[in-house]
C-alpha cells in the first residue's frame, strides 16, 4: 500500500464524511437512517489487504470521532472500525475476489455494516453508556442494514473504480 493511496483514500473518506454529515443525515429514511460513510469505509476496507483494512479502519474511526453529531466517547469509533478492519482482513481471504462476484461484495459490506453497529452497541454497554431501548436499537440496526443493502449496489462500483485509479503498477499485479 503506497502513501499516495493512503492520502487519496483518506481524502475520499473525508469527502464521504462531509456528504454524510451535511446531507444524508438530514434525510428522514423510513425505518431508520442510512450511513453513506460507513458503507464507503467498509467498501474500501473490504478491498484492501490485511494492513490496509486495519489502517483504513483506524483512520476512518478517527474521522468519525470528530463528528459533531457523535455523542460517544472519543476513540470509540476508532476502536470499533479497527476491530471491523481486522475482521474484514481475516475473512477476506476466505471469501475471495469480490470483483468477480459483486453480489457477494454487497452482502459482505451489508453484513459488515450490521456487525459494526452491533459492536457499537455492545461496546457502549461495556462502557456503561445509556443506549436507549433495545427494540429501537435493533430497529435502527436492521433499517441501516436494509438501506445499506439497497444503496451499496450503487456506491460500491464507484468505490472500486476510484480505488483502481490509485493503484500503482506493482499493486495491480
Amino acid at each position: 500500500m503506497s502513501w499516495s493511496r493512503v492520502g487519496f483514500s483518506s481524502l475520499l473518506l473525508f469527502f464521504f464524511f462531509i456528504v454524510q454529515e451535511s446531507a444524508i443525515s438530514k434525510i428522514n429514511f423510513p425505518i431508520s437512517g442510512f450511513s453513506l460513510y460507513l458503507c464507503a469505509v467498509l467498501g474500501l476496507m473490504a478491498l484492501e489487504d490485511r494492513f490496509g483494512a486495519i489502517a483504513f479502519g483506524f483512520i476512518a474511526g478517527i474521522i468519525l470521532d470528530f463528528s459533531p453529531s457523535s455523542d460517544s466517547a472519543f476513540g470509540k469509533w476508532a476502536l470499533i472500525l479497527t476491530i471491523v478492519g481486522y475482521l474484514f482482513s481475516r475473512n477476506r481471504e476466505s471469501i475471495g475476489d469480490f470483483t468477480e462476484r459483486p453480489m457477494a461484495f454487497v452482502l459482505f459490506v451489508t453484513a459488515g455494516a450490521t456487525i459494526t453497529l452491533l459492536i457499537f452497541l455492545v461496546i457502549g454497554l461495556v462502557l456503561g453508556e445509556n443506549n436507549g431501548n433495545i427494540l429501537n436499537n435493533l430497529k435502527t440496526v436492521f433499517g441501516n442494514g436494509l438501506w445499506t443493502l439497497l444503496f451499496s449496489s450503487i456506491l460500491l462500483p464507484i468505490i472500486v473504480k476510484l480505488r483502481a485509479l490509485t493503484l500503482t503498477s506493482r499493486e495491480r499485479i
